[in-house]
């Protein structure tokens, strides 16, 4: 049981206690705020710009950081389900005046891609449907990159450990040297026997497959990013996307 005691301390059921204004209380009360939005689809309860978004807030507002500090010509994403991620992000390309979006699904609902393309911002944004890492869908995909462009890629699509370390080999090589290759919902090994997860997650899942990737790739490594800003005491994230940020270094 956790409780918070008369002296403002946060008690949890083995009778340790810590003051609930410490980095170690905040670390406790979130991971059973994730593992309790995890239970309750918290996160299928966001949009933006009218379109409905599965990601955790604070996810979002890390990754829209990311991309204004790198400032990428081509963000690429793969899985698109209702479009809110893509219409976020091309959202933030209106802003900074640079940059489209490339989205890959390998279904494309048709009240889903009437929605994106009727959006204002559908502009920034092309969509191909088809296994993201299919040869020939790469291929397209590649058609959307130029020499020299600054490239950012976000997996989210199949969650499975062989899906997301074979997407990571095929679209590792687009990523530009100082940007990223994002290996997102690593939650997955944390809520094994939580509703809608499986046994195998605790192995079967991108976190998993990032770490892999880069044991066999030095061209690359795992790094938090650097935000720009932090005066409070907290210094790790609390995201569906751990170990999620691969950085091309060469």
């Amino acid at each position: 049981m956790i409780q918070i005691d008369e002296a403002n301390n946060l008690v949890i059921k083995d009778g340790k206690r810590y003051d609930i204004g410490s980095p170690e209380a905040f670390k406790i009360i979130s991971d059973v705020w994730i593992r309790s939005g995890w239970d309750t689809k918290y996160v299928y309860s966001f949009a933006w710009m009218g379109r409905p978004v599965i990601q955790l807030p604070e996810d979002m507002i890390r990754i829209q950081e990311v991309i204004f500090d790198i400032k990428p010509d081509v963000i690429i994403e793969t899985g698109i389900a209702h479009g809110g991620s893509l219409i976020f992000y091309a959202s933030l390309c209106k802003a900074i005046e640079k940059g489209k979006i490339v989205g890959v699904d390998i279904e494309i609902r048709p009240h889903n891609r009437e929605a994106i393309e009727s959006h204002f911002l559908s502009p920034y944004i092309s969509m191909i449907e088809g296994s993201s890492i299919d040869a020939d869908i790469v291929s397209q995909v590649g058609k959307h990159v130029k020499e020299n462009d600054t490239v950012l890629v976000l997996l989210d699509s199949n969650h499975s450990y062989e899906h997301v370390l074979n997407e990571l080999k095929m679209y590792s090589n687009f990523v530009s040297i100082g940007s990223y290759i994002v290996a997102t919902d690593g939650i997955m090994e944390y809520v094994v026997g939580a509703p809608r997860s499986a046994p195998d997650w605790a192995t079967n899942n991108p976190k998993k497959a990032a770490e892999d990737f880069v044991q066999e790739n030095p061209d690359f490594i795992i790094v938090e990013p650097k935000f720009p800003f932090n005066e409070g005491q907290i210094s790790e994230r609390v995201t569906y996307w751990p170990s999620a940020y691969i950085k091309r270094i060469k």
